[in-house]
Parts: C-alpha cells; sequence; structure tokens
C-alpha cells in the first residue's frame, strides 16, 4: 500500500494516467470521517485540442484556471448549478490536462456515504456518477485545488491490477456539443464493480 505521489499526475500522457487510475483508492478525511473506495470509472480531457475540454482553445477563466496548474490537484466545478464534480489535473502547469472521476466503489466509510446521500443501504448505484462521487467523499466546490497528497484527499495503490479485458473502453457521456471529439474513447470503466479484495 504507498500513496500516490505528485509525481504520478505529472506526465504528459493523459490517457495512460486516466487508465491507470482504475483500481486505485480514493479517500477523502472530512472533519476526522474518513470515506473511500475503487475508482471504477473515469473521463479524460486533453486540454486546449479537445472540444469537450473546459480548456479547449485555449479557454481560461476564473473557472478553469485550476486545469493550468501542475499535476497533482483537485479542479472542482458545478454542473448544472448543483452536482459538483471532482477531477484531478494532469500533466504540466499551463497543459490543461483533466480527468473526471464518474465513479467509485465504496470500500471505507459507507455509513457515512449513505448518510451523506440520504440513502438507507448500499447499491450499486450510490456512487456510480460524478455528482455522486463528490457528495459521497463530501467534497464541495470550495475543494477546488486541494493538493491530491494532502490529509484531506488522496490516492492509494494498494496492489490491485487491472487487466485489459476487465476494462471496458467508451465515448464520454454528456458531451455531445464536442462534435467528433464527442465520439472519442476516453472514458475508461471496469466491467465488473464487483472486485472482491
Amino acid at each position: 500500500m504507498s500513496r500516490l505521489q505528485k509525481s504520478f499526475f505529472l506526465g504528459n500522457n493523459v490517457l495512460e494516467i486516466t487508465r491507470d487510475l482504475l483500481g486505485k483508492f480514493l479517500f477523502t478525511s472530512k472533519d476526522g470521517q474518513i470515506a473511500g473506495g475503487i475508482i471504477s470509472e473515469v473521463e479524460a480531457y486533453k486540454g486546449v485540442n479537445d472540444r469537450a475540454s473546459h480548456a479547449y482553445g485555449g479557454r481560461r477563466t476564473k473557472r478553469n484556471e485550476m486545469m493550468y496548474h501542475g499535476g497533482g490537484v483537485v479542479y472542482m466545478y458545478l454542473c448544472y448549478g448543483m452536482h459538483a464534480m471532482l477531477n484531478f489535473v494532469t500533466n504540466e502547469a499551463d497543459t490543461p490536462d483533466a480527468i473526471l472521476v464518474r465513479g467509485i466503489i465504496p470500500t471505507h466509510g459507507e455509513e457515512l456515504m449513505l448518510r451523506r446521500a440520504g440513502k438507507s443501504h448500499v447499491t450499486p448505484d450510490l456512487a456510480n456518477g460524478p455528482g455522486k462521487v463528490s457528495k459521497v467523499l463530501g467534497l464541495a466546490v470550495s475543494d477546488n485545488g486541494l493538493p491530491l497528497d494532502s490529509e484531506t484527499i488522496w490516492l492509494e495503490d494498494r496492489g490491485l491490477v487491472i487487466p485489459d479485458d476487465k476494462v471496458l473502453l467508451a465515448p464520454r457521456i454528456g458531451v455531445d456539443y464536442a462534435g467528433e471529439d464527442a465520439q472519442l474513447p476516453y472514458r475508461f470503466s471496469l466491467k465488473d464493480k464487483h472486485i472482491e479484495l
């Protein structure tokens, strides 16, 4: 078991980093309470040349400024005015690549996650969408910019290896506005969400 270091996110191939995130453990600690799980679905966004990216064409605003920081920080934004979306910034500073976390398999702090989600028992859909991920982990837009090796949010490699034949590649979700780029196979997910630890 080892925590992922900032260097993990500084590589220049966001697709490789996105693939490598499958099977890693993501944790948050809020008010001394830890929640987390196995990353099961992620989407890559390739900076200024990706029509689906907030940074397409070099767009740089107050909202997406964190994407231009060096890799290894959290980029949070609000979707539809209500859902906080958790992203990991990758690559070197001024190259705005990012990865959206779309799903986790809860493994730690399930009772806390259920309270946050207003649910009574764990079901497969508890954390199977990007808005749900942030909710069960207690993350908000105010967490924008947090280092991914902090005491509030971090990732661990616990030796879980996901072979390629267990990974589903597919187009990203909700990016129809991106034209041809909407069809790029930049979404990586586990085919089987039942993992024996």
